[in-house]
């Protein structure tokens, strides 16, 4: 009687700790999760006072309509190139800083300074080292290569610059992870592994790798729920173009609910963003513990 008593009584002393959390959880985040699938339903600029109840078909549009499909299409291919390749390169780094390299911290602050600048200040150098007018092609006609520098108005490469940035970008974010789960790797494994003969290279695949599987599923989660709503980079630099080659779901929301007053398409457009994010984060998360068995 008294433990339950007891239990009562630290259940009662909780629950004003977590309250402000769960009203403002609910109140805001999920409150707005409900009202956008209600704006969904309508067709609505925004400020007419008439709402017009049109059920699921700004979801039919979405389904028909090829620049959605394009902006998935460019979102998968954006995941998986800047997953690989910034997950690849940060843990190389971070194996790298692990061993004994000079002015290591030097190092770790140049490789994640641009994980903390802001899209805003660093996207018109891009905008502008890229352009026909920019830096890349002065080079070029220094050096007399030949080359026209109009890649970011071409639809085959300006996805791909995207990437570069994302990658360049995001790679510091990786490192940190990375080296944060190596850093709790027991050192008398390691020991053990060099004690039986194996290499650094051998080591690193069949002892570090393993134990930093949850850091590379937790990178795989961040990595689809960013590349779900991915809007700076690409809207700043492209604004989605050429011909929407670089057209992702969060610059094709903005364009048609704040462009083009289509607020209902662009909520639907919205709950299908959200849907996607959790059924990636549910199919990463199930992986994982299919691999575990």
């Amino acid at each position: 009687m008294e433990k339950n008593n007891l239990s009562r009584s630290t259940t009662m002393n909780g629950l004003p700790w977590i309250l402000p959390a769960f009203v403002f959880v609910a109140g805001l985040i999920y409150y707005s999760i409900f009202y956008t699938f209600k704006l969904s339903t309508l067709d609505w600029n925004g400020l007419d006072p008439i709402q017009i109840t049109v059920g699921m078909s700004n979801y039919d549009k979405a389904f028909s309509d090829w620049i959605f499909w394009k902006a998935i299409k460019n979102t998968a291919v954006f995941f998986l190139v800047t997953f690989f390749i910034q997950n690849l390169l940060g843990f190389i780094f971070a194996a790298i800083l692990h061993s004994n390299v000079k002015l290591a911290t030097l190092h770790k602050c140049l490789i994640f300074i641009p994980t903390i600048l802001a899209p805003a200040t660093m996207a018109p150098v891009f905008r502008l080292l890229f352009s026909p007018q920019g830096m890349l092609q002065d080079l070029s006609d220094t050096l007399h290569l030949g080359i026209t520098v109009d890649w970011l108005a071409q639809p085959d490469s300006a996805l791909y610059i995207l990437m570069m940035v994302t990658i360049w970008q995001f790679t510091g974010m990786s490192f940190i992870l990375y080296y944060a789960a190596m850093s709790q790797i027991d050192k008398e494994m390691l020991e053990a592994s060099h004690l039986d003969g194996a290499g650094k290279f051998r080591t690193l695949l069949s002892i570090v790798l393993p134990n930093c599987k949850s850091t590379t599923v937790s990178l795989a989660m961040l990595g689809i729920i960013g590349s779900l709503k991915t809007f700076d980079v690409p809207y700043l630099i492209t604004t989605g173009g050429p011909n929407h080659a670089t057209e992702f779901l969060g610059t094709y929301i903005f364009k048609q609910g704040i462009r083009q007053s289509h607020l209902g398409y662009a909520a639907a457009i919205s709950v299908l963003l959200l849907v996607l994010a959790i059924c990636g984060a549910i199919l990463i998360n199930r992986m994982n513990k299919g691999g575990d068995k």
